[in-house]
Order: structure tokens, then sequence, then C-alpha cells
């Protein structure tokens, strides 16, 4: 199974690597040459350039794997995905919770301006990780004294963001496993806190930080809730390079985000009480197996990921063999071994970023807890001083 699991990736990662360097190197050059002159410019350009990139990630899902998506939605709030800045709240059900939002991003027609508040360590990711960098993701160090002025100021960056922007939030702080539930169960029962069944307690700073610095200039806020049908397997990035399928039901709800609280506690209740909505709304997906309270939307399968995928295909062998016939690279032992190194340093970069991807590797229970009693405690110290 290793051996055929190698075959499919190692292909995969050399095209999605070298792509990859060829986007690093293009974004580059237009941040250090046109950046200065122009931000908006370079923005546009950014956007098309980083797209070329994550496309490749959309067919792998799309048209490899083959993972079924499927949104629930009014009929209003799907017709507005893509034309409005929004905030997108979501759980964190699996490992490729982020990859899901980038195939809803592309069919909503603004997957190049997609952002997300990541944690600090993915922008050294090879690739993907400095393609972020200079896409204007933000990158926090989960220690709010640190953090505070880098998400403000990051969130003021995007006031003038010149294309319709999605920024995801994932305020449950890690991806969620069993043992972080218990783990959160068990601070809910101390704390006096609805008990969750099905998602972590969210943790309200950053949230409550978004709202303030974007209420002017971004309208909406998406809600959206994950879940995996009980007759699918959880996707992962290794099942997807695997090309094993998935479902993954999606649920939206658009909030105005003037109808929000206007103070920082009801803001951080608000967030509370949505989770404790979106359990009860997973308890019922659970029971139905499906979100019946909103109708079933289409989001096709678009060519546009097959075509992009396929001409770098065509680039790469093109490259490759002109390289070959030029450098005679595998007409000698020193040339072989070097090929080889290449393809273990790929396989190498490759397994990073799927354990990278991997619940497991996340914040652990324990962390996790430890976090959320730190952050009750500073909440109550906020409010008897307040008194």
């Amino acid at each position: 199974m290793a051996t055929v699991a190698a075959t499919v990736i190692v292909p995969l990662g050399i095209l999605f690597f070298i792509s990859g360097l060829v986007v690093n190197l293009i974004q580059a050059v237009c941040f250090v040459l046109i950046r200065p002159l122009s931000k908006k410019t370079y923005r546009k350009i950014n956007r098309v350039v980083a797209e070329l990139l994550w496309l490749e990630l959309v067919w792998l899902v799309d048209w490899w794997a083959g993972v079924k998506i499927k949104v629930f939605a009014d009929h209003e709030s799907f017709s507005l995905m893509g034309k409005e800045h929004a905030l997108v709240l979501s759980n964190h059900r699996s490992d490729i919770d982020w990859l899901v939002g980038w195939v809803l991003a592309q069919r909503s027609g603004c997957l190049g301006s997609t952002l997300a508040v990541m944690k600090k360590s993915s922008k050294f990711l090879p690739v993907i990780g400095w393609s972020m960098w200079f896409s204007e993701y933000l990158f926090l160090e989960r220690s709010w004294a640190k953090d505070e002025n880098t998400l403000k100021a990051g969130l003021q960056r995007l006031r003038d963001f010149p294309q319709p922007f999605w920024l995801a939030l994932f305020v449950e702080g890690t991806r969620f496993t069993q043992a972080k539930l218990v783990a959160a169960q068990e601070y809910a029962t101390s704390q006096g806190l609805p008990v969750p069944r099905n998602v972590l307690i969210p943790r309200t700073k950053g949230f409550v930080s978004a709202v303030c610095h974007m209420r002017s200039f971004v309208p909406a806020i998406y809600d959206v809730t994950l879940a995996i049908p009980k007759s699918s397997p959880s996707p992962t990035m290794l099942r997807l390079f695997k090309g094993q399928s998935s479902v993954v039901h999606v649920h939206i709800k658009r909030h105005l985000m003037k109808e929000l609280p206007e103070t920082d506690e009801a803001v951080a209740q608000w967030c509370k009480d949505l989770f404790v909505e979106k359990d009860k709304l997973l308890d019922k997906h659970i029971a139905d197996d499906t979100f019946s309270d909103q109708p079933l939307q289409d989001i096709g399968l678009p060519i546009k990921s097959l075509l992009v995928v396929s001409s770098w295909a065509c680039l790469m062998a093109f490259g490759a063999l002109r390289f070959l016939r030029v450098s005679s690279l595998l007409s000698s032992w020193k040339g072989i071994a070097l090929s080889a190194f290449g393809l273990a340093i790929v396989t190498v970069l490759m397994q990073i970023m799927i354990r990278f991807s991997q619940s497991e590797r996340s914040t652990t229970a324990k962390a996790a807890a430890g976090k959320l009693k730190k952050d009750g405690e500073n909440s109550t110290a906020r409010r008897e001083k307040q008194q």
C-alpha cells in the first residue's frame, strides 16, 4: 500500500512543488517591483497568480479524489457568495476544512482573494505557506499578548482590498477530536456553561477584534457548519492524494454585521451562542444525516482546475524533457544520485504537508483546555475590573 501511495503522491508532489516555486517566484517579483508602486495592482495580479496554485488543490478535491461537497443554504445567501466581503466563521471538523472553503470560494469566484487567520508556523511551509504570506494571510502565535496588535494591523490592511474577499476564522482554535471534546466538556461543566457535544468552546478574542475592526467595511458573517455523513469516511490529505473519495455537508447561514451587538462582551456572547446553536444543528444532522432546514444548492464541477493542472503538467513535462536532453542528467551516477535526492526531498515535503494537516498534530487536548481556562480567568478579571 505504501508503494502504491508513493507512486501517486510523488508525481503529484513534484508537479505541485515545482509549479508552486514558479508561483512563489512570480509573487516575490511582484511584491518587490509592483507593490511599492501600487498595492491595488499588486493585489489584483497576486489574486490571479495565487489562484494558479490553489486550483491544483481544488483539482485534487474535485477531480482526483472526487470529494462530494453538498452545500445547504438559502438562495439569497448563496447568490451573494463571492460578491461581498465576508468574515467566515466555521467549526473545524476535518483535516481539510480549509480546502473545502477553497472549493466554495472557487465556485463563488473569489478563490484568489480568500484569506484566513492561521498559526504562525504555517507561513514557513514551503510553497503553500510562502504563497499564503504573499497573499496577506494573517499569521498568529496563539498568544493574545503578542497577537492583538498583529491581528489589528492585519485587519486594517484589508480595508482597501480591491476585490471581494473571505476571511476565514476558526474560533475553536484547534481541530476537533474526541480528546479535545472531553476537555471542552469538562471545562464547560466546571464553569456552568452549556456542555458541547459536537463542537469545541469558541475562543472569542480574535472574533471580537475582527468584528470591531471590520464592522465598517465587511457587510456579512457567513456562519459555516461542516459535517461528515455517517456513511462517509472523514476526508484527510492522505486520502485525497490516494484518490479516495468522501462526502462533506456544508451548512451556510448569512448574518448581517450591522445586526451584531456593539459591546465587546456582547459580541463574545453572540459567538458563544452561535456555537451552541451550531451544536444543536449538528445534533440534528446526526439524527437526519443531512441539513434539512436549508435547500441543497448545486455548486457544479467546473473544469477550470482541470485545465490549470493539465497546463502545468504539460509545461513541467516539456521543461523536464528539454532539461534532460540538454543536461544528460540520467547518463551518470552523479546525475542519478542527484535526481534521487530531489525525489527524496519532494517526498519529505509531502509528508510534512500531510502530517501538518492531521488533527492529531494540532493543539493537544490538555493545551486546549489550559487555554480555555486561561481565557475564562482573563474574562472574569476584566468583568471584575469594570465593576
